[in-house]
């Protein structure tokens, strides 16, 4: 059995202004070639397949063209919701769709019914928001890591039953991953990670969620996004993963996605970038510039296009002992919004911060205004009954 492990198209996400929908539409391209090259049986999609729950008509159009392709190709699809998707929406006709080789599961009622591939059972789990699913999986607490120990315990009574090998889909950040720039913030209370161990005893755990490709352990991989969203990902490869259970050992392999335009990270003079030989491969790439000279440059930006066209963002910090002055937007950038608002009542109140029951209540307040913002557009919500139920 030859698996290609995906996630995080984000379809119809934009970069820096920039539309991303014809650098995606090439990266999938690539991947109906893989599955015809490499033989692929099933494509694995770990979640995040749009950019937001309301995905625009295009959008729809090219994931609908693209999972006809990779029927036509010879390979089944199982996909799992993530925490940008609509459960709903992703998971519209998954019964009927199931019939033809393309497995959608968004919802928490199909938590440890796997998808069978010959002799291999893939548990494909939609994202789990804590607040809405822990009773449904009886979790012990409203945390991701004890929401996915529960689906975890589905699994392995269903693999208890059966031979063969087992794969899950989650998407979640685990800890040992490393993080980018572009991926929301799925923290609650502020923790987010999930132990490894939560996904011992299957043979691998497919994840999504973390846009760098990465090996948590041997059995637990990230295939990360097929393309950069964040100069954060300067320096990451792209693509999936080939997965092949056929011998006693699981053997897994890169497969690296096409890149339309690269990107370049520069810091210095203005004076010196536009001359410096070396930074000639930035010339075709997307820039971030970050010039240090000791007083801003007039005109930098249009200066830094003449060579570099296609700079899209452009920062300043000089060099030298220099006053910041930092707009708020920036200066609470980092912060989270518990901080915020604490430091509004710190404002407000004349140097009286907030105590340690009123940050209680703000982090409970935060908390709840977050799950029911996903509510409202449905955005990664894997509903406890049947609604979107592959």
């Amino acid at each position: 059995m030859r698996l290609l492990h995906t996630s995080d198209w984000h379809l119809g996400r934009s970069f820096h202004g920039v539309g991303l929908l014809g650098a995606q539409a090439a990266h999938l391209d690539h991947l109906v070639e893989v599955v015809r090259a490499e033989q692929v049986d099933a494509v694995l999609v770990s979640g995040d397949v749009y950019d937001r729950a309301m995905p625009a008509p295009d959008t729809v159009a090219l994931l609908s063209q693209t999972l006809e392709r990779v029927v036509d190709a010879g390979a089944q699809v199982v996909v799992s919701s993530g925490n940008h998707d609509s459960a709903t929406r992703l998971g519209f006709a998954s019964g009927l769709l199931e019939r033809s080789g393309v497995h959608l599961r968004t919802s928490v009622a199909d938590v440890g019914r796997p998808v069978l591939l010959g002799d291999v059972a893939v548990h494909p789990l939609p994202y789990l928001e804590p607040a809405l699913v822990a009773d449904a999986l009886g979790a012990t607490e409203r945390t991701h890591a004890a929401v996915l120990r529960a689906a975890m315990d589905r699994v392995r009574a269903d693999a208890a039953g059966r031979g063969g090998r087992t794969v899950v889909m989650a998407h979640a950040f685990v800890s040992g991953g490393l993080a980018s720039d572009s991926e929301r913030d799925i923290s609650v209370g502020g923790v987010s990670a999930v132990p490894v161990e939560v996904f011992d005893g299957v043979d691998y755990t497919a994840l999504g969620h973390l846009h760098g490709r990465q090996r948590v352990s041997e059995s637990v991989r990230y295939s990360g996004s097929p393309v950069a969203m964040s100069f954060s990902e300067w320096s990451h490869r792209k693509g999936g993963l080939l997965v092949d259970l056929g011998g006693a050992d699981v053997v897994v392999e890169e497969v690296d996605a096409p890149v339309q335009r690269p990107l370049a990270v520069l810091r210095g003079h203005l004076e010196d970038l536009l001359a410096d030989p070396r930074h000639a491969a930035a010339e075709d790439a997307w820039c971030q510039v970050t010039l240090t000279d000791p007083s801003r440059p007039l005109g930098a930006m249009e200066r830094l296009r003449r060579r570099f066209p296609h700079t899209l963002e452009l920062r300043f910090e000089p060099e030298g002992p220099v006053r910041e002055l930092r707009p708020y937007s920036a200066r609470v950038r980092a912060e989270s919004p518990v901080d915020v608002c604490c430091d509004f009542l710190d404002h407000v109140r004349a140097g009286q911060g907030a105590d340690t029951d009123e940050r209680a209540l703000l982090e409970e307040a935060v908390e709840a205004s977050r799950v029911e913002r996903g509510l409202a557009d449905d955005e990664g919500v894997a509903r406890p009954g049947r609604v979107g139920a592959a």
